[in-house]
């Protein structure tokens, strides 16, 4: 039988493995979601953008997978539906959109802001630990970033 400390460790690492779990989640769904648009369009310069956000959000999981697995856990491999509603939606949206490089913008700008937020809710619902905590607020930041990016990517769009 487990002692009340021992049960509480558990669940706190339990807890701590579900919020990483869930970050995971969200750069799967961006990674897929940033590929997806670069086929939707021609422009080199925000091909080169997206494949650079791709490539950032596959840096992301990767470090999550990793700190999972340290925590002796099997991270999730797959998206969320909710993630291929979203690229889906994309899709038709561009279809329907006169400058569809502008309708990729704003769904950028919408999935980050979505991340961005979900990365604050973890932070703020749990307290990571110390060796952990950093790596959670970089990615914010770098979110945070490209928000600004793409919106000025979005100014040299609608010249």
């Amino acid at each position: 039988m487990k002692t009340t400390r021992e049960a509480a460790k558990e669940v706190s690492h339990k807890e701590l493995v579900n919020h990483l779990q869930e970050l995971l989640e969200k750069n799967y769904d961006a990674e897929k979601g940033y590929k997806k648009a670069l086929t939707e369009t021609e422009n080199l310069n925000l091909k080169e953008f997206l494949k650079n956000q791709a490539a950032q959000r596959n840096h992301f999981a990767t470090e999550l997978d990793n700190i999972i697995r340290n925590l002796n856990e099997e991270p999730i491999e797959a998206s969320s539906a909710l993630g291929n509603l979203h690229r889906t939606w994309m899709s038709i949206k561009t279809v329907f959109t006169k400058n569809d490089d502008e309708a990729i913008l704003e769904e950028c700008i919408r999935g980050e802001k979505a991340s961005i937020k979900e990365y604050k809710k973890r932070l703020s619902e749990y307290p990571f630990p110390s060796e952990i905590k950093p790596i959670i607020k970089d990615q914010l930041s770098k979110l945070e970033a490209t928000i600004q990016r793409v919106k000025r990517l979005e100014d040299i769009a609608d010249d």
